[in-house]
């Protein structure tokens, strides 16, 4: 994530990463608030595993806003896990980016495009030809991620 929060802070963003531990995306929820407790004023996100994590905590917690990158909609060849991993998505209430490539083995589109309707509100933006990161258009997806702050 350095890049990312490296890129953030260019924008002038005060960004920061947090540490999560290794395992089930529930059991990582109170790490996560610790190193972000709850605030308006604060958007939490991560990248898959801690999107996943981050959009966990928003659904218990009120926040700013989400923000989530190339989200672990389900494993690989699992698609049918969709609804289990995106059931408490109807309870974030903040607004949510969803940045995600268009071959990404852990979201297939479609049904991505499905499980973003269960946000009260949200914007998806599909890179072409990524796959399970955006690491290859990372300014775009910060100049992204810098308009959605600023607009909150």
């Amino acid at each position: 994530m350095a890049p990312h929060v490296k890129g953030l802070r260019t924008r002038g963003f005060d960004a920061h990463a947090v540490q999560l531990p290794r395992g089930r995306a529930e059991a990582a929820v109170a790490s996560f608030r610790a190193a972000a407790p709850p605030s308006l004023d604060a958007i939490i996100g991560g990248h898959s595993y801690g999107g996943r994590v981050a959009s966990l905590l928003a659904a218990e917690e009120r926040y700013g806003g989400l923000v989530l990158l190339s989200y672990p909609l389900h494993p690989p060849g699992a698609a049918e896990r969709w609804d289990e991993r995106t059931a408490h998505w109807p309870r974030v209430s903040c607004p949510v980016l969803l940045l995600s490539g268009d071959r990404d083995p852990f979201a297939r589109i479609e049904l991505l495009r499905r499980a973003v309707e269960r946000l009260p509100v949200a914007r998806l933006v599909i890179y072409p030809g990524l796959r399970h990161g955006i690491s290859p258009m990372l300014d775009a997806a910060l100049d992204e991620i810098a308009a959605f702050a600023r607009a909150l």
